[in-house]
């Protein structure tokens, strides 16, 4: 797909990390970007940086992405790409031990759900109610290799859906499900000529991880193969541009992680 000057995208997650580089990377190369998020400051800050347009948006409620849709369009016109970066969940082990009382403790049920509509449910939930919107609007001219492209749709999962540690019982099984929607969603969209693919991220320099101490900073990024570091945003946002860029690339869950292979601990 041809990035036209002015192309609608929405990017979800976009106020801080991987989101955040995408947006950037997409108003680079001349899109008009709507960022989706829950923190206001920071998403008003970066849409103001990046000449874009924030728009509140909780990913686990239906009509919060609803209306947030509705924004960007009346703003930029129909998106053309959506990369969906957000993600809510909870973690904890499956049976584990209290440590203060000994006993056996489970992740509730209700713990387990609270991460599905965080993590599988709101992918699918931003990625069909942004393919309903693409599947309205008229093909894409481009270059010529897009053959009636409508628009493109990059989840993000997780190396935790095929090596998820102890304790990502949730969040792993739930990415993996992520994984799951690429390939028979990109069947779905065919027709429509709307393409389908995900990231799957190993360990990245997100503000979550610049709160962990030096020495575990070290560890980690010790842990990768090569190279011997964390990843940086900048390099999932040169792979969503190219997923984006490249018409060729469809119903593809692609592992960005230096090689790491994630240890049970």
């Amino acid at each position: 797909m041809k990035i036209e000057q002015g192309m609608a995208a929405v990017v979800t997650g976009a106020a801080s990390g991987l989101g955040r580089a995408t947006a950037y990377a997409l108003a680079a190369a001349g899109a008009k970007v709507a960022i989706f998020d829950v923190n206001a400051e920071a998403g008003e800050e970066v849409a103001k940086a990046i000449g874009g347009l924030f728009c509140h948006v909780d990913i686990t409620s239906e009509e919060s992405v609803v209306e947030g849709f509705a924004k960007a369009r009346a703003a930029h016109g129909q998106e053309r790409i959506t990369v969906h970066c957000a993600v809510v969940h909870r973690k904890g082990k499956t049976v584990g031990r209290n440590k203060e009382t000994g006993e056996f403790t489970r992740l509730s049920t209700e713990d387990y759900a609270f991460a599905a509509n965080g993590v599988l449910i709101a992918s699918y939930r931003v990625a069909s109610l942004s393919a309903l919107g693409m599947a309205h609007a008229e093909p894409l001219e481009g270059d010529g290799t897009t053959h009636g492209e409508r628009g493109t749709i990059i989840l993000t999962g997780s190396v935790a859906a095929q090596d998820a540690q102890i304790g990502q019982v949730a969040y792993g099984s739930l990415k993996a499900g992520v994984v799951g929607l690429v390939l028979p969603m990109a069947r779905d969209l065919m027709d429509l000529g709307i393409r389908v693919n995900a990231i799957l991220p190993g360990i990245f320099d997100t503000p979550l991880l610049a709160r962990v101490p030096e020495k575990v900073r070290a560890g980690l990024n010790a842990s990768v193969p090569f190279p011997r570091r964390l990843g940086l945003p900048e390099e999932f946002a040169s792979l969503a541009m190219e997923l984006v860029r490249n018409s060729y690339f469809n119903a593809q869950a692609i592992r960005l992680d230096g090689g790491i292979r994630m240890a049970p601990r």
